[in-house]
């Protein structure tokens, strides 16, 4: 083997990646912008209709299924923007949606459906208080 077939380190005045790799590098920041909106979107949805879902459990009085809906479409939105596995982002999804259209043919919210809705809110917040975010390497 003579020195010359070992491949030759690239030098700094040469490019290292492709034009198209360092135009995707510079498109990202507008896909992470939108991450974060969809996160805003998401986030404020949920809240929408979790706060009816909380006044109506504290109040005791009965509510129609849109808050319900609002709430399932706006876990979705926030899935689609938050969770980066694909498997388990089209998850929560399915799930988000399969919920709203069962509330939206059964037509009725019941009493335990709210209790569910609010405890699962409650564990999922207290979730993401606790647990620390990786930090990148």
């Amino acid at each position: 083997m003579a020195p010359t077939d070992l491949p030759t380190p690239q030098s700094d005045d040469q490019p290292s990646r492709p034009d198209h790799a360092r135009r995707q590098e510079q498109d990202s920041g507008n896909e992470t912008q939108l991450h974060v909106v969809g996160v805003m979107i998401g986030t404020a949805l949920m809240f929408i209709g979790f706060l009816n879902v909380f006044l109506s459990i504290s109040g005791g009085f009965e509510i129609n299924v849109v808050p319900l809906l609002i709430y399932f479409g706006g876990l979705a939105v926030w899935a689609n923007a938050a969770i980066e596995m694909p498997m388990l982002r089209y998850g929560v999804i399915a799930c988000a949606l399969a919920l709203a259209f069962a509330f939206f043919h059964y037509g009725e919210v019941l009493f335990w459906h709210k209790q569910v809705v609010f405890w699962a809110t409650v564990v999922i917040v207290m979730y993401f208080m606790f647990n620390e975010p990786k930090k990148p390497a």
